[in-house]
């Protein structure tokens, strides 16, 4: 793997749980995937001359190790599968002083039509570029919880409502959350689904999580299809529920809808544990929770 970016976690980057939250490790994977796709020979100024993009459409995020403020890193990838449209990168979050992976990331990149979506094949030289940085993904970077199975078709948010999934999110895309061509970029489809746990479990549980005190939770892998963009000032509202559940670890699902067309903009589904903040490690779900959320389960819900 090459070096593709360096930093440290900032505080305001950092959430009730006092680690780095999720949507921030999201913009720094779509950081380093832009170093990769310039050293490739799609920088932007190539993919502004030519009007397109390299965009996920599918990627797979394992948290390992959480980072506290102040924690320096470097995230390391290559490219993992090629093909005519599609680059599947991996990119590797560590510590920097100690190595340690934090994070992984997974990546189907589509080269695309920037203002469309629609898809453009790869120029030859790019894919002859790519056979330089090739890597494998190492077994820590590869699904443990989820399943990375195709994807069901597209839900509208009728179907949402028919399963009765959990209202818990609903805003409009500002500008600033957009790319270049008025798209919504990767980290704030991640920062939707991170503002709306709260909501879902205050649903589920009853729970409030700015009065838990030493509970609190974490993800551990998530899963994000990204069906079609979410633009500037479109509204964006959140259906959740719960697909299963263990000892510790529970999947939820959360579907994003374009609130105007009922579209789903895109699908994910998560794994995660309740942490003890004080102790900083995952505890059992207790029995009688268990209980209750084994009533919640919805059959057949996936990404």
């Amino acid at each position: 793997m090459i070096d593709l970016a360096r930093s440290s976690v900032q505080t305001w980057e950092c959430d009730q749980m006092g680690h780095m939250n999720v949507q921030f490790y999201l913009e720094r994977a779509s950081e380093a995937n832009g170093v990769l796709a310039a050293a490739i020979g799609l920088g932007p100024r190539y993919l502004r001359q030519h009007n397109a993009v390299l965009t996920p459409i599918d990627q797979h995020i394992r948290f390992l190790k959480e980072l506290r403020p102040g924690a320096p890193f470097v995230l390391k990838g290559g490219v993992a599968v090629i093909e005519k449209r599609l680059l599947h990168t991996y990119v590797e979050m560590q510590h920097s002083l100690t190595g340690e992976p934090s994070a992984t990331f997974f990546s189907a990149l589509a080269f695309a039509d920037g203002p469309t979506r629609a898809p453009k094949t790869l120029p030859n030289w790019s894919l002859d570029r790519a056979q330089s940085f090739r890597v494998d993904v190492p077994e820590h970077g590869r699904p443990r919880g989820l399943a990375l199975v195709a994807p069901r078709p597209s839900p509208m948010l009728r179907d949402a409502d028919q399963l009765k999934l959990a209202h818990t999110f609903q805003g409009q895309v500002l500008t600033h959350q957009c790319d270049r061509d008025g798209a919504m970029t990767p980290r704030n489809y991640m920062a939707r689904v991170s503002d709306a746990i709260p909501n879902l479990l205050g649903q589920v549980t009853g729970g409030d999580r700015s009065q838990s005190g030493r509970i609190g939770g974490a993800a551990l892998e998530y899963r994000f299809v990204y069906r079609r963009p979410a633009l500037d000032g479109d509204v964006i509202a959140i259906r959740s529920g719960l697909k299963s559940i263990g000892p510790k670890t529970y999947i939820w699902c959360h579907w994003l809808f374009d609130l105007d067309s009922g579209e789903a903009v895109a699908t994910a589904e998560a794994v995660a544990v309740s942490m003890d903040l004080v102790e900083r490690k995952a505890i059992p779900i207790p029995d009688a929770l268990r209980a209750h959320l084994e009533t919640m389960l919805v059959p057949d819900l996936s990404v």
